[in-house]
């Protein structure tokens, strides 16, 4: 008797049955999706129409310049400000009201000027003495002394009541903060005196600047840190541009190993894959060595004890290169990831063989098809389009809006404080006579137009829309490429009966019959990730919270979405597969590949992972491989070029760029090679279902693939039935 959980080969659809008509890829199809399709093209419209309007308001002006209290930027070329490309604020001690953080302004006028002031001064000081040449550069433009007295140029702010020694930073004067020995001064004084002529702390500086450097970043931190930061991304800047050409090449060395490693696959496959996963295990146990080795010199050396958190976070990383707890770090990583490739190989040490079957199979399909390895040069290029794109609109959604003036009186008792006001106009209300010395003073950009107040929206519907074009960019090239692979195979006698131009056909194929299903598959992934952004947001904003369950469920939530997404990229990519052979709408070639996958769950269990694995192990190394060569080159250990390696700063600076670059381009070309693998697997599975080998239905797949997969697949349904 048949136990109750067992489901019959039917439950998942019929296998296909022989039709001697079929060539492969269906010529004769229709347009698929059409509804999908027309609301993916009034998106597109709309999302054009977005970025028009977002242009006509937008002014990214805003972003690039820093705005004086006028509305008027620093350094725009063709105005009076010009040459005046930097913001000084007049009293900077004014700035460390807290009301700066929620009015968004420092209530002290704002003016464009050529530099900062490098010198303690006071308006009282400079006053009629030869400092004043110097002094009234950071006066308003047309005061002339004289026609007030101090008292009346101090309340309305024509001049500054002081300057202190100060440097440009985000285009701002912020005072030039230097630690000695512990102690915070400003050209190497600890007191100066205000406009007052009252002494204060250079700390009080400190906390102005910081209030100011925390409206404009978003968060608060102090101005000391950030110009450390200044100072290492000029070093980081001035590194690649003195090593560009270099990381170029080393880029340029990847693409060409990865080229000739996929060619070569096809003659030397079990070999080449064989020779990967003992180089890797291999490198990875030299690792292990040298960290011990390392470890061991250190140990007991005086200072090589302290730990990474006793030093802190330096831009040198060779500081932490002579603690032996870095090395144990090293050694204890690199063992585990070693004993994970071990275990991992041991218990597919069997099915290896059908992998490498498979992965020669798809060389061979690629050497046939080159134009396929070019294909992720039109993606890139789709994909950087999509990218400005979003980035372009919602740089000029961030700028849009009118300039916002706001009354910025001497006593904070003032009734009409922080009140909306028009500059034009400001002079002939009372408020100047209420509260004198008040200022209409630029405050931010805003509005309170139906548009102003949907920003938001706006933003949100710009990165929906993003998400949709890349994730349809992504589909376009599978379905291309699996269009193209799918020729291949379905030939009885390659290369003669492979079509001619088969990537250009596919393509062709897809854009005029199934942009409706592509835009349909990449909505469904495209809603998901949006969820997984909002769930981002929640626990980033929910980090601080008490709230342990709120938390819990978050976690819940995150895990859940990401194993949704995870699953509707599989299922999508085999859809499109199945869309390019048969040219179905999208639910029902979902449907077809997902009971093709369940009738054939044994082979997916055998391929699947076991060729990502070496694939990835490919990847791997290729780009570690190129990533060691530049380590030796950049730290000037190959000595026959030590001459021409430029003098950097930091090295690990074009060595982490080689070390990604060429794992993104090495990810590009395997990419390829992933889809044409899943494109001949299921194929295959095809293969198996209409024909049965014999003369009058033979095979389509080469005799070597049907004989090891045959066999690989009778000892996994060996090993399941023991």
């Amino acid at each position: 008797m048949a136990r109750k959980t067992d489901i019959p080969s039917s439950y998942y659809g019929e296998p296909r049955k022989f039709d001697p008509d079929f060539r492969g890829p269906v010529h004769n199809r229709s347009c698929t999706d059409v509804v999908c399709c027309v609301i993916f093209i009034i998106v597109i419209l709309g999302y054009i129409a977005l970025g028009t309007v977002a242009w006509i308001h937008g002014d990214p002006r805003k972003v690039v310049y820093p705005t004086d209290s006028h509305g008027q930027f620093c350094g725009h070329k063709n105005t009076p400000n010009a040459n005046k490309a930097i913001l000084f604020y007049f009293n900077m001690l004014k700035c460390a009201n807290p009301a700066v953080l929620i009015n968004l302004q420092c209530p002290t006028t704002q003016l464009c000027v050529s530099k900062c002031p490098d010198r303690f001064a006071t308006l009282l000081d400079a006053w009629n003495t030869k400092n004043w040449e110097y002094y009234k550069q950071f006066c308003k433009p047309g005061f002339e002394i004289g026609s007030k007295s101090v008292a009346e140029v101090i309340r309305d702010e024509d001049c500054p009541s002081m300057i202190v020694p100060s440097r440009p930073f985000l285009q701002r004067c912020f005072p030039d903060f230097i630690t000695r020995n512990g102690i915070l001064t400003v050209a190497n004084q600890t007191i100066f005196k205000d406009g007052l002529n009252n002494e204060r702390s250079v700390s009080d500086l400190k906390d102005a600047a910081n209030q100011v450097t925390a409206m404009q970043q978003g968060v608060e931190r102090g101005i000391a840190n950030l110009l450390n930061a200044k100072e290492v991304g000029m070093k980081i800047f001035e590194d690649y541009a003195n090593s560009w050409d270099w990381i170029l090449i080393g880029l340029v060395i990847t693409m060409v190993v990865s080229l000739i490693f996929i060619l070569l696959l096809r003659y030397t496959a079990c070999v080449l894959l064989w020779l990967i996963i003992f180089g890797v295990i291999t490198a990875v146990g030299y690792g292990i060595w040298h960290c011990y080795w390392e470890y061991s010199t250190l140990s007991g050396k005086p200072g090589a004890d302290v730990t990474i958190s006793d030093i802190g976070f330096h831009t040198d990383f060779s500081i932490y290169l002579q603690l032996s707890q870095t090395w144990l770090i090293f050694m204890i990583s690199l063992s585990v990831i070693e004993a994970i490739i071990v275990i991992m190989l041991i218990f597919l040490r069997m099915r290896l063989r059908i992998a490498i079957a498979l992965l020669k199979e798809g060389s061979r399909a690629i050497s046939y098809i080159m134009s396929t390895l070019f294909y992720p040069i039109i993606t890139f290029f789709l994909l950087a389009i999509c990218i400005a794109y979003w980035a372009v609109t919602a740089v000029f959604l961030a700028s849009s809006g009118n300039a916002v003036y706001k009354v910025t009186p001497t006593d904070d008792n003032c009734m009409y404080a922080n009140l909306t006001c028009n500059p034009k106009t400001f002079r002939q209300t009372n408020v100047t006579k209420v509260c004198p010395g008040s200022q209409c003073m630029f405050a931010f950009y805003g509005g309170e137009s139906v548009y102003h107040r949907y920003i938001l929206v706006l933003h949100l519907c710009n990165l929906f829309v993003f998400l949709w074009l890349v994730n349809f960019t992504i589909a376009l090239g599978q379905c291309t490429l699996a269009g193209a692979f799918a020729s291949y195979y379905w030939a009885l006698k390659k290369p003669n009966d492979i079509p001619a131009c088969p990537l250009y056909s596919s393509f062709s194929r897809a854009i005029r019959y199934h942009t409706g299903s592509l835009a349909f598959g990449s909505l469904i992934l495209a809603v998901v990730q949006m969820v997984r952004i909002v769930l981002e947001y929640l626990d980033h904003k929910l980090k601080g919270s008490q709230n342990a369950c709120a938390r819990y469920l978050l976690c819940c939530l995150k895990c859940c979405f990401w194993c949704l997404e995870h699953f509707i990229k599989f299922l999508n990519r085999n859809a499109y597969i199945m869309i390019a052979i048969y040219g179905k709408n999208f639910c029902t070639s979902s449907k077809d590949a997902f009971f093709l996958l369940m009738r054939n769950l044994i082979r997916v269990a055998v391929l699947d992972k076991v060729t990502d694995f070496l694939l990835f192990l490919g990847k791997l190394l290729i780009s570690g491989s190129v990533g060691v060569l530049a380590f030796f080159f950049f730290t000037r250990k190959i000595p026959v070029i030590q001459e021409e390696v430029p003098s950097l700063n930091y090295y690990w600076v074009p060595l982490l760029t080689v070390i990604f670059g060429s794992y993104m381009i090495a990810h590009g070309f395997f990419n390829v090679y992933a889809m044409c693998v899943d494109t001949l697997f299921l194929c295959f599975c095809e293969d198996l279902e209409r024909n049965d080998g014999s003369s009058s239905r033979p095979y389509y797949m080469s005799p070597g693939l049907h004989k090891i997969l045959r066999k690989g697949e009778e000892g996994a349904k060996s090993c399941a039935a023991s």
